[in-house]
């Protein structure tokens, strides 16, 4: 069997439990977020709009210039914070938590059409407006949002409810949309269905929804457009709409001639999510062969170091090649999130770190920032400098991150551990116990105990009923220089097992045997492409997977004073308790004096320097103390 004709797929939530890192974030979600989510649904009116024993709420975030309000996108919010609900309950049992979230489903019970649609906005706003306009009216996206909510409810609590009104709904589809007779050859413009009934299919086994997500993948983009033709059957200027580009959605092009990542970044990163959960379940090359040349376009020459993405507020979206601004980042959290499921799913085929690396790197920098550790705010843009004024919010006019990131954290697990026929791939480390059964029926147990990423050191011991042989696939980080492994003790050469970045240990294992993987964290300069502008005579610090930054609290202020020397001088590291035990490090750098530079705006000569004790703490916990100023990309002597 060739490489690509692997089949891994993720383990289910309930498979995994977290403690350590992981475990504390899952906590604060648990016991806080979840909750919040709602409360703060509830107060935007988005309960009341789905009940149909209450008077229609109407438009209540007015109409924007683009045709649609974001109120359009509430079932959207609601399936994202209900799916939140049913991981935070494998975590904490929480019955009024569960009791909510029933009630919710027995509103959308009752608001369902006979036919199976269901969408809070065009029955109950603009009913005579159903499927006018899939470019710009999400409703395939908040039908996807509700699929992936029914499935992870059910798989939580058992109950089917959920999951059966949005089957109805996924049949109803299945007549609407199509090449047939009085069928729709159409797709949304915000991706999301595609991936969601991967996920429908895979837990009821009906191959159709499977059919349906493919369907929709290939129609996206082909000629004659469909929304082109929409538009005139709907009376509308086919030119004058949102942003004026099918590029904003992806469908300027079929997906499978796409090779530059342009438009909305979180569009795009669901489109690629879709793209490579059908490239797995079809063993489709040409789709992979697709989404590997838009992965390097995006890895290569549109992502912050951060692993966030979409630089421009305007198309919340992307720009130019290697146009990355620090101060005005946008780097939307969902984005982040998104290119987490994308990466993740690109190791459907097959272990690979340049897309396991970059699953870390986006969920740690790019995504966990926009949560508080107390889980009550929250980050929508991510930029890696602030002078003090940019803050987690409390809410947002269109909350979509508040849920997104949340359900990652609660679901983390899954994205940790991938299974295929015959092998077991750890595709991040984090101290946590998982169990999963191969197809020759071997019930296997694996527990991960380490203090990553704040420490290096990871410890795996294997649980067997009887002895197996099977492949365990352990990633190696392109960062992990000297990294060192062992069985039972037993050194291992690492090159000699490495397979695309992954330690392969193809054997015959006993119970209790166990692997010592040891990654040596040690602090790194990192240097941007000289055509990214804003970088140029910058360096970024990292340790591990995690970027580091310099905040006020710790330095004062004036950030951009701080000058880090061609050799980076030996640190230390200090765990800090108001940020759950994080690893700062503190180092001397130097620092220009601005008290002493005079007067003058300009000068001949540049300011002095002198030696200065400074303090990193990782990026994703910045803004979670006093308020203040903000540096990622530090001045390089």
């Amino acid at each position: 069997m060739s490489h690509k004709d692997r089949q891994f797929r993720p383990v289910t939530v309930p498979s995994v439990t977290l403690s350590g890192f992981w475990g504390q974030w899952q906590d604060a979600v648990s016991e806080t977020t979840a909750a919040i989510l709602l409360d703060r649904c509830e107060a935007a009116g988005m309960i009341q709009a789905i009940d149909v024993d209450q008077p229609s709420p109407g438009v209540v975030i007015p109409i924007a210039p683009w045709g649609g309000s974001t109120q359009m996108f509430w079932d959207s919010d609601l399936g994202k914070s209900i799916e939140t609900i049913a991981f935070s309950l494998y975590r904490k049992p929480n019955p009024e938590l569960e009791a909510r979230a029933d009630a919710i489903i027995d509103l959308y019970e009752k608001l369902q059409d006979k036919d199976g649609y269901l969408n809070a906005w065009f029955q109950r706003v603009q009913p005579d407006r159903r499927w006018t306009n899939l470019r710009d009216h999400h409703e395939l996206y908040c039908a996807g949002h509700l699929m992936e909510a029914a499935v992870a409810y059910y798989q939580a609590t058992g109950k089917r409810k959920l999951l059966d009104i949005m089957c109805r709904y996924a049949d109803y589809m299945l007549t609407v949309f199509g090449e047939g007779e009085g069928q729709m050859p159409g797709y949304d413009g915000h991706e999301e269905i595609e991936l969601a009934l991967v996920k429908l299919a895979r837990v009821t086994g009906e191959p159709k929804y499977l059919d349906l997500s493919k369907f929709f993948v290939d129609q996206r983009g082909t000629e004659p457009h469909f929304f082109t033709e929409e538009a005139q059957r709907d009376g509308r200027d086919a030119s004058d709409f949102h942003q004026r580009t099918y590029e904003y959605g992806q469908a300027h092009q079929p997906v499978r001639d796409q090779r530059k990542v342009v438009g909305h970044a979180v569009r795009a990163m669901y489109l690629y999510s879709g793209m490579a959960d059908i490239a797995t379940e079809y063993r489709d090359d040409s789709l992979t062969e697709a989404l590997e040349g838009l992965w390097d376009d995006l890895t290569t020459k549109q992502m912050y170091i951060t692993g966030g993405i979409g630089p421009a507020a305007s198309n919340e979206g992307f720009t130019d090649y290697f146009d990355l601004p620090n101060d005005t980042a946008y780097a939307e959290t969902c984005a982040s999130v998104g290119l987490v499921f994308w990466a993740n799913r690109m190791l459907g085929r097959g272990p690979n770190r340049r897309y396991a690396d970059v699953m870390e790197q986006a969920l740690y920098n790019g995504a966990l920032p926009g949560l508080a550790l107390d889980g009550k705010t929250f980050f929508y843009e991510n930029p890696l400098e602030s002078t003090g004024k940019h803050h987690r919010w409390t809410w947002h006019h269109c909350p979509c991150c508040p849920p997104n990131i949340a359900r990652l954290v609660t679901s983390i697990g899954s994205y940790m551990y991938a299974v295929a026929d015959d092998e077991i791939a750890i595709h991040l480390y984090g101290e946590s116990t998982m169990t999963c059964e191969l197809a020759n029926g071997s019930e296997v147990t694996l527990k991960q105990k380490t203090e990553y990423p704040w420490d290096g050191a990871i410890g795996l011991e294997i649980g067997l009923g009887s002895p197996a042989r099977f492949a365990l696939s352990l990633r190696i980080p392109e960062w992990a220089e000297g990294a060192t492994l062992a069985v039972n003790g037993t050194p291992v050469d690492v090159s000699s097992t490495l397979i695309d970045g992954y330690a392969r240990l193809d054997r015959d294992w006993q119970d209790g045997d166990r692997v010592e993987l040891v990654l040596p964290l040690v602090l790194r300069p990192q240097f941007a492409n000289p055509r990214v502008r804003q970088d140029a005579g910058r360096v970024a610090l990292m340790r591990g997977p995690l970027v580091y930054c310099v905040e006020t609290t710790d330095n004062g202020d004036d950030l951009n004073a701080i000058v880090v020397p061609k050799t980076i001088p030996e640190g230390s590291t200090v765990m800090l308790p108001e940020l759950n035990g994080a690893v700062a490090i503190d180092l001397t750098l130097q620092r220009e004096d601005a008290g002493r530079w005079g007067d003058a705006l300009y000068r001949s000569r540049p300011a002095d320097r002198s030696d200065a004790r400074v303090r990193l703490i990782p990026y994703h916990l910045w803004d979670n103390r006093t308020p203040g100023e903000m540096l990622v990309w530090m001045q390089a002597d």
